[in-house]
Order: structure tokens, then C-alpha cells, then sequence
């Protein structure tokens, strides 16, 4: 029986020092004066993905977003590691239409030992356990559950002290089935963060939108974003990102595209926070239509937004910044790879993970072109939030993907590359054919950072984690 795999592969890098560890480098940056060097790939774990949570559901997608439960992370023995990761599934399987896939939390345990010497002449087994523990469910305000099922073309919910919110109507049991039918909030889920009090910060495609969610699931704040990132139809708010349900592919907005706001199924991908909780920062996928967003060839100037959440029950929206994102060549054309996760560094830096698509196990092309962990600066970055540039239709970019004068972007650095054979072969893998068990999966879409020390960190030296989302394809499913 093919079953696509869950993976999460560890990468041992440095900050701001000089690599000591390895008698090796893979790679070294520099980035506004700050040294980062990639030391080896370190090994890698899976999840079978015919495996089922709590509910009976497919544990499938995990790789959206992941959060490392820093208090857990703690070095067992002289070489070996133990901890919590809270990883993010999306909207459910989708491949054939959305779902009424009700979107959630699992909390994984992770044992890590280390193996160095893996080459590629002896290549090292999985070296990475996880193993699944819990799964928190998210609802709305009232309790009822999210939905994985696409926005409709018009309409809001409303709740009291919350702004407008997408909602989505369905019928039957939203499956295909019989049911009853109902209203509710859709959340195509892509970013998470861990809150000191147990509590969840996740953003979403469809609003875009940043919810936070109590301990145990229950949506407690939503913050919407400028309307320059709200997606317009018909000069009126169009939260769908056409994506039909399985069991009514008719129901597709008109216009497809929405000309403003994000880019369908392009919204707030990446999320992170500082460790002290204070700062909260969302980077869409790619640039807003009106500024690029519609084709891939433009879309490389993807919006920041940065939030004071000092007083989570008061979100304050404090600055926003461009991210110019990576270039590949495919073919004679050259594509932006858009970007499926951030994670905080520093107060101006924080590491970006870009990919190309449609490249990996079971997808039509074996060979990645572009598939990475870069750093970005904003240290001299033009804050351009304004009135102007946040209202609809507001922009710092033409709707062909030229930035602005006056507008200065992020600092891009590339840094780790994840198709480096001569590391992906030490654990058995590779980048690029035969299309078989060690070929990396395609949606490489989360970060962590583990202290090696297994303690503070202070040494400068990390595991980065790194989880791919499988779109919950298996042969052996179940999603209720």
C-alpha cells in the first residue's frame, strides 16, 4: 500500500558564530552583518500518514505550521533530545474539492538523537520519533466548529467585540451526506504560535485573518487585517478562494480571481512572535493582487505585518514592511517562489521558508528548484503603513510586481538550501528522481529552532526542525 508520508527532517545550523561543531560547512550567510552557517543535515522522522488522532480523523497536512513548545526541549542524555511540538494541520484533504474538515492542533512528542557520522555510503535510519498525543479542536466564540469548507463569495458572520468574520454556508453534513446544513467560520489555517499561557495564535488564507484560541480550542479575538489584503469582488468583500466543496464543484465566485487583497489560497502563510510574546508578525504568501499577486512571475513583493499583542486582548497594529522573495529559473522563466513560513530571529531578522511547487514525491516533476530557509532584515526597511497604502485598492507595487520608489524592502539572504544530495543521501534521501520512498515530499511549510544545548541557546547553536504537509493524501483515510 503507497503511503505519503508525514516527514520532518532537522537541520544543525549557527548564529552569529563561527561553525566549530563540523569538520564541514554546507553553507554560510551573511545577513546585515550576521553570520549563519547550515552544518548538516542532522536526520529525520515521519508520521505514517494512514495514522488517526483522537477523533478517528487522518493526521494528514501537519506540516502547515508547527510550534515548539520551548519549556518541554531538553537534552535527555549526552546525546539525545526530548520535547513537545504542537503542529497545524490546514483545511483538511482538498485535493477533489474542500471539506467540512474541522480545523485543529496536535500535540506530538519528539525524541531526537543526533547522528553525525550518517554518510551517504552508510546512510543513517529515521533518527527522529514522533509520536502523537492529543489534538485540540478549534471552534468560533459559541462553540461551534471551524470548517475546512471555502468561504462564501459574499457575506460575514458577526459576534460581539469581533470584526466581521468569512462565513461559509453549507448543506447536507457538508461532505456530501445528509445533514442538517449550517453556518460557519472557514479556516484555512497556516501559521501557528504557542502562547506562554497554553493559548494558540493562527493565521489564515481565507480572511486573511489571525485568530487566537484559548488553551482548549475556543476562538477568543480575530484581527483583520488593513483592507488593502481583504479580497475584493464587485467592489464588495469576497472571502472565497475558489475552492468548491467535493459535493458541489458549481459553486465557484465570479469573478475566479479576486483583483484586490490576497491572492486566492495566498494569505497570512507565515506567523511568528518574539519569545518574550510581545510582538506578533504575519507575512502573506506572496504579493496582494493588486500588486503582482496575480501571476507568478510578479508576485515577489509579499507584505509584512507586525502587531503589538502586549495586551492580547488589544492587538495594536504597529508597522508593516515589504519582503522581496526569492527568484528561480524554470525553464527559461523566471518565478517567484513564494514563501510558506517565518520564524523570529531577532527584532529585524527572521528566517523564511521559500519553495517553487508541484515538485516532489507523487507530483509531476521529481526535481525541486527551489526549496529553502532563507533570512530576511528589515532593519532598514521603509515602514509603509499608511492610510493610502492599507485602504482598498492601496499599494506599494503595480499590479505588474514593480516596487514602488521610496519604498525600500527587506535585506534577502539566501542561506539553506534543503536539496543538497550530498546531505539528503547521509538519512537514505534525495532531491530529484526515481520517484520513491526517500524523494522528498512537495510542501515544505514549517520552522522550529531547538537549542543544541538543549538549554538556553546562548551558544548560538540550533536544530532547525522542519515539517512537510502532505495534503492528507493516503490510501487508508478517514476525515469526519
Amino acid at each position: 500500500m503507497f503511503v505519503n508520508l508525514n516527514v520532518l527532517a532537522v537541520a544543525v545550523l549557527s548564529v552569529g558564530r563561527a561553525a566549530a561543531i563540523t569538520a564541514s560547512v554546507v553553507n554560510q550567510t551573511t545577513c546585515n552583518g550576521k553570520l549563519y552557517t547550515y552544518q548538516q543535515l542532522a536526520g529525520y522522522g515521519f508520521i505514517p500518514s494512514d495514522a488517526r488522532d483522537k477523533f478517528g480523523d487522518t493526521i494528514g497536512g501537519i506540516g502547515s505550521s508547527v510550534a515548539l513548545d520551548r519549556l518541554s526541549w531538553k537534552k535527555a542524555n549526552g546525546s539525545s533530545y526530548t520535547g513537545t511540538l504542537w503542529a497545524l494541520p490546514d483545511r483538511g484533504w482538498n485535493t477533489n474539492g474542500t471539506l467540512n474538515y474541522q480545523p485543529r492542533v496536535h500535540r506530538i512528542k519528539i525524541e531526537f538523537t543526533p547522528m553525525p557520522n550518517a554518510s551517504a555510503s552508510n546512510p543513517a535510519p529515521p533518527n527522529l520519533v514522533l509520536t502523537y498525543q492529543d489534538t485540540i479542536a478549534l471552534t468560533g466564540p459559541d462553540g461551534t466548529p471551524l470548517t475546512g469548507l471555502d468561504a462564501d463569495a459574499t457575506g460575514h458572520l458577526s459576534y460581539p467585540n469581533f470584526p466581521d468574520l468569512p462565513k461559509t454556508t453549507f448543506v447536507g453534513n457538508g461532505f456530501g451526506g445528509p445533514g442538517p446544513g449550517g453556518v460557519r467560520i472557514p479556516g484555512d489555517t497556516e501559521g501557528l504560535v504557542l502562547a506562554s499561557d497554553g493559548s494558540f495564535w493562527v493565521s489564515d488564507e481565507y480572511g486573511p485573518y489571525i485568530y487566537h484560541f484559548s488553551p482548549t480550542g475556543t476562538m477568543l479575538q480575530a484581527i483583520r487585517p488593513p483592507t488593502a489584503y481583504i479580497p475584493f469582488r464587485n467592489n464588495t468583500e469576497s472571502f472565497s478562494a475558489d475552492s468548491p466543496p467535493l459535493y458541489d464543484p458549481s459553486l465557484v465566485p465570479i469573478p475566479a480571481d479576486n483583483p484586490t487583497g490576497r491572492d486566492n489560497n495566498q494569505g497570512f502563510e507565515g506567523l511568528t512572535a518574539n519569545p518574550e510574546g510581545t510582538k506578533l508578525y504575519a507575512l502573506v504568501q506572496s504579493a496582494l493582487n493588486q500588486e503582482g499577486g496575480l501571476h507568478k512571475s510578479d508576485r515577489r513583493y509579499a507584505r509584512l505585518i507586525e502587531y503589538d499583542i502586549s495586551s492580547s486582548a488589544d492587538p495594536i497594529y504597529d508597522a508593516e514592511y515589504v519582503v522581496p522573495l526569492p527568484l528561480y529559473n524554470s525553464s527559461g522563466d523566471e518565478l517567484v517562489a513564494a514563501q510558506s513560513e517565518i520564524h523570529y530571529l531577532s527584532a529585524t531578522q527572521f528566517l523564511v521558508l521559500a519553495r517553487d511547487s508541484n515538485a516532489g514525491r507523487g507530483q509531476k516533476s521529481s526535481l525541486s528548484l527551489y526549496r529553502h530557509a532563507d533570512v530576511f532584515d528589515i532593519a532598514n526597511a521603509t515602514n509603509v503603513k499608511s492610510v493610502v497604502n492599507d485602504a482598498m485598492n492601496g499599494t506599494i507595487a503595480s499590479a505588474k510586481g514593480k516596487l514602488k520608489k521610496g519604498v525600500t524592502p527587506a535585506v534577502y539572504c539566501s542561506f539553506l538550501d534543503y536539496n543538497v544530495n550530498s546531505q539528503l543521501n547521509r538519512f537514505g534521501l534525495h532531491n530529484g528522481p526515481p520517484q520513491d520512498a526517500g524523494l522528498l515530499n512537495e510542501k515544505w511549510e514549517s520552522l522550529a529552532l531547538a537549542p543544541v544545548d538543549g538549554d538556553s541557546g546562548e551558544d548560538g547553536e540550533y536544530f532547525l526542525f522542519s515539517l512537510s504537509d502532505n495534503d492528507f493524501i493516503t490510501q487508508n483515510g478517514r476525515s469526519r
